[in-house]
């Protein structure tokens, strides 16, 4: 369990979280230095993913001090070890386990827990997460947020689910403080045809939208 190289600045910089789900390991391989070279630096593997705990531990490893690299989909205590044993610096669920979300608090592991209704992202908070993941965001939209800071305010929101370049503004403005982007950031049919420099353009558009 070490988690010494995440980077809370580093976070904060670009706060966009690349959801990596069902992707090679070779194809992740290739990914990986065009993510980093485009100023992305936060990046998350699903423990669903074929040899997730390889991926992690390549992607810790090759990119230690440079790219922020958890783990995704973690459900279960047995997830949690291993994602951690692989190098995960941080934790990402899709659903609220205090067991989880306290495991990771005692052991200095960032924690984002996915929660959907008001009460379960104030018991995700309560319970020491340091941002928490409203998914699935699609149905919800931005005005759900809007309507969730007005009294939480204080929580720290990570909306996912159907974000893309095209609404990422709108969640944005409504308080999101970070955003989760999976299938909309890793472009299926660049990354299928191997076009890296499309890929690099493609992500920078996400990196510009920050820098703005």
């Amino acid at each position: 369990m070490n988690n010494q190289e995440f980077s809370w600045p580093k976070f904060n910089e670009v706060p966009l979280v690349g959801i990596i789900r069902n992707l090679t390991f070779d194809q992740i391989a290739k990914i990986l230095p065009v993510y980093f070279a485009s100023g992305l630096s936060n990046v998350e593997i699903t423990m669903n993913t074929p040899f997730a705990e390889d991926i992690i531990k390549y992607a810790s490893d090759e990119f230690k001090g440079r790219l922020n690299v958890g783990a995704g989909t973690v459900c279960t205590m047995e997830d949690l070890k291993l994602a951690l044993n692989a190098g995960a610096q941080f934790i990402v669920t899709p659903i609220l386990s205090p067991e989880v979300i306290r495991t990771c608090v005692e052991s200095n592991i960032p924690v984002f827990p996915g929660a959907y209704t008001p009460t379960e992202i104030y018991r995700a908070w309560e319970l020491g997460a340091d941002m928490v993941k409203v998914y699935p965001a699609t149905i919800l939209g931005p005005d759900y947020i809007k309507d969730v800071k007005a009294p939480l305010n204080k929580i720290k929101l990570m909306p996912t689910g159907g974000i893309s370049l095209k609404n990422m503004e709108d969640f944005i403005k409504s308080g999101a403080d970070s955003l989760g982007v999976g299938g909309q950031l890793f472009d299926k049919e660049l990354i299928k045809m191997g076009d890296w420099d499309g890929l690099l353009v493609h992500f920078k558009e996400y990196v510009k939208f920050f820098k703005r």
